[in-house]
């Protein structure tokens, strides 16, 4: 087997050994960081409400108070006013939702689906969880969702969910006596579930790993040409060429022109002691047909 054949094959082992290590690692991190962008934007999402949710209490709510005597404004309620906030972001961005799922509403619109009640039903079984993240298929693609419990630490939520017989009148009028009481403090009622979709930060991870795959391989496509053109005008000619030299030396033929190497490297090293070998070899034949 030539040389420059090993030399590739060799070359060729290593590209690929080091191509998969590079694949596999900046896969991993391209994934890992773009999971990481997904959750940054849920935990932002969750900020906004949490903020809505305090704007509301602090500022509406007490606005509100007087008109509250004669008819229930679902305005007040800080739960209702982050709901409606990301409702109308939502028809912008369809993908991204937010939802206040509780086991036992006031509101029927935030009656938990069957999979936000499991996630409330983790919280209510680990009292120290504070969050829970994971990832479900959805009508318009994956999404990655962060979810919050709710829990009751105020006794003045239990002014309108406690027992029937406190709740505000103006309350049952707009929604009825059949849900929403019977809360107790410390419980979990529910959990804020914010859902972001991972579509678009999970395509650009690939197309930038595409885009870095084919830059690594194109770069040891360059370094693979200019080390065989390196190796073949620096070692492999040279050497063919003293090797026929020395064939011929070898047969008798003493004539052939010297091989001369420019080069201070091992190769003209190896040159200059042939040509002193071959001069040695002359000046040996003539003595011996003297």
């Amino acid at each position: 087997m030539k040389l420059i054949v090993k030399f590739n094959l060799v070359f060729i082992a290593v590209f690929l050994l080091g191509l998969a290590i590079a694949g596999y690692t900046s896969h991993r991190l391209l994934q890992e960081n773009a999971r990481d962008e997904i959750l940054q934007e849920a935990r932002i999402m969750m900020e906004a409400a949490l903020s809505t949710r305090s704007y509301t209490n602090t500022q509406i709510k007490p606005l509100l108070e007087t008109q509250m005597k004669y008819a229930f404004l679902p305005q007040s309620v800080p739960a209702y006013a982050a709901t409606e906030y990301f409702n109308d972001l939502h028809q912008k961005y369809p993908d991204y939702s937010y939802k206040e799922a509780t086991l036992n509403p006031t509101n029927p619109r935030d009656r938990s689906s069957d999979w936000e009640s499991d996630i409330i039903a983790q919280f209510r079984q680990s009292a120290e969880r504070s969050e829970v993240i994971g990832e479900r298929d959805t009508p318009t693609g994956p999404s990655l969702f962060l979810a919050r419990p709710i829990q009751i630490k105020s006794p003045g939520c239990l002014g309108c969910h406690g027992t029937l017989d406190s709740a505000p009148r103006t309350l049952i009028d707009r929604y009825g006596s059949a849900n929403g009481f019977g809360w107790q403090l410390n419980e979990v009622v529910g959990a804020q579930v914010v859902s972001v979709p991972t579509r678009v930060p999970l395509e650009r991870a690939n197309h930038v790993f595409k885009v870095f795959m084919l830059s690594l391989t194109g770069v040891f496509a360059f370094i693979f040409v200019v080390l065989n053109v390196m190796l073949l005008q620096i070692v492999v000619r040279p050497v063919t060429r003293l090797s026929k030299l020395a064939d011929q030396v070898s047969l008798g033929n003493l004539d052939e022109p010297e091989f001369t190497a420019a080069s201070g490297d091992e190769i003209g090293v190896l040159t200059e002691s042939f040509n002193r070998m071959r001069k040695s070899l002359v000046k040996a034949m003539k003595m011996l047909d003297e």
